[in-house]
């Protein structure tokens, strides 16, 4: 089979940045540029508009003088515009050397935009070229709203092709600017374009207002496309652009002729920091770099791939920097929890691991999450349950906490089969729940052990509000000793952790 290369140029920090609330800053812009074209591999970035501001200016500045040095400027492009020279003038003083010049790829767009002629845009368009190669400018062409043009007005298109294919131009810019193109007309326009022109570089440079953004990109390529314009994370105007990492991952799998420097490793490793700079989030649904995209959640997907990986596909996560993970919630199954207990180093017998499945699904059907994290948690507090037999029961409790009066608790308890009811005022929701404890016990001419020290932890590293764990030492005339609760509301589980001391004493 014989292959071929294509460029992947990177305009998150251009076409990216257009994000409805994103904005880079200058250093943020030179660490990413430094990322996607050393880490990533990327071919080539756009890095900002001409003329913006002088945030922008400074930005592209550092960016070139880094480029420079390390013998990358090529890789670097700016869009710009038939604007007199005013880009141009721009650029010089950013340190440029490669512009993107935006042009009107529709008849739609030069009429009513520019309200100019073909021939008039086009003499534009010669005189900013020749001006750029004079300043020692390369000249690439973006056919803005092409698209359209290739719908409505495909005599113009080609009148201006025609053209173009005859100015120093290296490479031309077909933009889906609207995100309308389906895959068959992506394939039909690109096929017929580099039919015509097959000596020209042409990139295309898709929008995913219809979610089709990457079948057109596998299209275009099929028909001969020599690059194409991505984004991390799919950022962009609108619904966004074509998504890099997606991109990637469907050229790498379905279209063998094509080859590409992208390192798909890093992937995610850049994906994250973009979300972390833009604060635009990730969902977690999202395909390679999402959280949940490499996560197993039904317990029979878990079985299945511990027989001969059946729910595996070739979307393996080491490929991108990541790990596999099974999910523990209501639909998890022995075959999830034995597998992150695997993770952790971790094993139980069958009536241990029954229990600690019994408890996750119970946390799940709260619609809590629980993570690997929070197992070392669980298997404690179950299992600890274990140590005694249970003569004391909580039976159910009512904690309020009103503005300007004294938190207040109402608590049913049977001792032994008996059962009290008691109410009590305190400080505090659990100190009103430990003062009504105090009212049953001393009906019973009992005395309670003495609260001597109270702890709170979250497992470590979790992001997960599924679990608190809270730890309480009591004080007799004898000992000292402890007690743990497990939930994920702080005062349920400290009295969790004194229902367990009750059952002590």
């Amino acid at each position: 089979m014989k292959t071929r290369t294509i460029e992947i140029m990177d305009t998150t920090l251009r076409d990216g940045e257009q994000t409805s609330g994103v904005s880079f800053s200058a250093s943020e812009k030179l660490t990413l540029a430094k990322l996607l074209l050393e880490e990533l591999k990327v071919d080539r970035i756009e890095v900002a508009s001409a003329r913006v501001s002088e945030g922008e200016l400074q930005a592209v500045k550092n960016i070139t003088e880094w480029a420079e040095a390390e013998g990358l400027i090529s890789k670097v492009e700016v869009l710009t515009f038939v604007d007199n020279g005013v880009s141009l003038k721009w650029m010089r003083e950013a340190g440029a050397k490669v512009q993107n010049l935006l042009t009107k790829g529709s008849l739609n767009h030069l009429t009513h935009q520019l309200k100019k002629t073909p021939e008039q845009h086009f003499a534009e368009i010669k005189n900013v070229v020749s001006e750029a190669q004079k300043l020692g400018i390369e000249t690439n062409v973006y056919l803005e709203d092409w698209s359209n043009g290739m719908r409505n007005s495909k005599d113009y298109v080609f009148q201006f092709l025609d053209f173009l294919t005859q100015q120093p131009v290296k490479r031309i810019l077909l933009p889906d600017t609207l995100g309308v193109l389906t895959h068959t007309e992506t394939g039909a326009f690109f096929k017929e374009i580099i039919e015509r022109y097959p000596s020209t570089h042409f990139d295309f440079h898709g929008h995913n207002d219809y979610d089709l953004s990457v079948a057109n990109v596998m299209e275009a390529l099929k028909a001969g496309a020599h690059g194409l314009h991505l984004t991390v994370n799919g950022m962009g105007e609108r619904a966004g652009n074509a998504p890099l990492a997606s991109a990637v991952a469907v050229i790498n799998d379905f279209l063998p002729e094509i080859k590409i420097g992208v390192k798909e490793s890093s992937l995610y490793k850049v994906s994250k920091l973009v979300s972390a700079f833009t604060g635009f989030g990730i969902p977690d649904n999202k395909p390679i770099v999402g959280d949940n995209v490499f996560t197993q959640t039904a317990g029979i997907h878990a079985d299945g791939d511990s027989k001969k990986n059946l729910y595996f596909n070739d979307l393996l996560p080491e490929r991108f920097g990541r790990k596999r993970k099974y999910a523990l919630g209501k639909t998890s199954g022995k075959a999830n929890i034995q597998k992150n207990l695997q993770e952790l180093g971790l094993t139980l017998n069958d009536d241990e691991l029954k229990k600690v499945t019994e408890r996750i699904i119970e946390l799940g059907d709260k619609k809590e999450r629980v993570t690997k994290d929070d197992l070392p948690y669980i298997i404690s507090d179950v299992l600890d349950s274990n140590l005694h037999q249970q003569k004391v029961f909580v039976k159910s409790y009512v904690l309020t906490h009103s503005k300007g009066l004294k938190p207040s608790t109402t608590l049913s308890i049977e001792i032994e089969g008996k059962t009290y009811e008691e109410n009590a005022q305190g400080d505090g929701q659990f100190d009103a729940f430990i003062n009504a404890l105090k009212k049953v016990y001393k009906k019973e001419g009992r005395e309670l052990p003495k609260l001597v020290d109270y702890a709170v932890r979250i497992p470590p590293g979790s992001n997960s509000d599924a679990l608190c764990e809270t730890v309480i030492t009591w004080q007799t005339k004898e000992k000292d000793f402890t007690t743990r609760g497990l939930d994920s509301d702080q005062t349920v589980s400290a009295i969790k952790a004194t229902e367990k001391m009750l059952n002590l004493v």
